[in-house]
């Protein structure tokens, strides 16, 4: 089947469906681009060094000569959910995709911290910006976008907002860490601990009560919505889903929409926390915001 006939049949396909967004689904979703013969697409495991040690990484590089946009794609808590297909899309997009593992989460070294983890993002930006890098992975510096689902949603916007080079950040059913969790824990204290027990688990030299305390001790600082007046001059797209971070992702729409931005775009999608039956509509929604982004490319 060609590109052509496999775009037809997906259009038909969602149309019959009943979706009112049929014909605005990005090929890059559902069709291969034209091989380029030259320079194919491909990936590589790259060790990511962070603070004395390493992440383990998968790196997608997008077809085609030249430098290309890159977007560092970071996991939630503990990372169950991937996004892999999201990267792909993203790839076929034209865009290079860094997924790193933090450390002490999936064979990563190193012990894995809610600090740990923003200290692990911040490094695989700097890694994005190494100048060997920049040359051997064909990285566009000016063009480096945030992407975090879950607790990697509150990754990339603490570190967007201290990095003024970050071009846009998108935060998929973003966990507000230090607000959400601790609200929870004074509502359903059992709950909330059951919860990191089972994540922690997962985890290298993590415990659910040193994670607890963690937020605990930082909730102040880590509350995104204290962080729109730092984003409120960049692109940023907030993908809410039907779970416990819809208020809190509605709360940081409208605090970047009330300081002027004409740049945020909130969608909402009647799923759960993993976007379980929308991983195409989720796919659909990151592309065409990194499509309407539009900044020179480096010469």
């Amino acid at each position: 089947m060609n590109r052509r006939t496999l775009l037809l049949v997906a259009a038909l396909y969602l149309t019959s469906a009943g979706s009112p967004a049929a014909q605005q689904i990005p090929s890059a979703v559902i069709a291969d681009p034209t091989p380029d013969m030259a320079n194919p697409p491909s990936m590589e495991a790259p060790d990511v060094p962070s603070h004395g040690t390493k992440m383990y990484a998968v790196l997608y590089l997008a077809s085609g000569s030249g430098t290309h946009p890159t977007a560092l794609l970071m996991h939630g808590f503990p990372g169950n959910e991937q996004n892999m297909d999201l990267a792909y899309s993203i790839r076929r997009a034209g865009w290079n995709v860094l997924m790193p593992h933090y450390r002490g989460s999936w064979g990563s070294p190193g012990e894995f911290s809610f600090t740990h983890a923003i200290e692990d993002t911040q490094a695989a930006v700097q890694f994005l910006r190494d100048p060997e890098n920049l040359k051997k992975y064909r990285i566009d510096p000016n063009r480096l976008v945030l992407i975090g689902n879950s607790v990697g949603g509150f990754m990339v916007a603490y570190t967007s907002a201290r990095d003024r080079e970050i071009l846009g950040v998108a935060m998929i059913a973003a966990s507000n860490l230090g607000p959400s969790t601790t609200e929870v824990f004074s509502r359903a204290p059992q709950e909330i601990q059951e919860r990191f027990r089972a994540n922690a688990s997962r985890l290298a030299g993590a415990t659910a009560q040193a994670l607890l305390e963690e937020v605990k001790q930082n909730s102040a600082s880590w509350n995104y919505l204290d962080y729109a007046p730092a984003l409120k001059d960049r692109p940023v797209l907030i993908v809410e889903a039907d779970d416990r971070n819809t208020s809190d992702n509605r709360a940081m729409a409208a605090a970047l929409k009330k300081l002027g931005s004409s740049q945020v775009t909130e969608t909402h999608m009647a799923t759960d926390h993993t976007f379980s039956d929308h991983r195409i509509a989720l796919q659909a929604a990151v592309v065409e915001w990194l499509q309407s982004i539009g900044v020179p490319k480096s010469k």
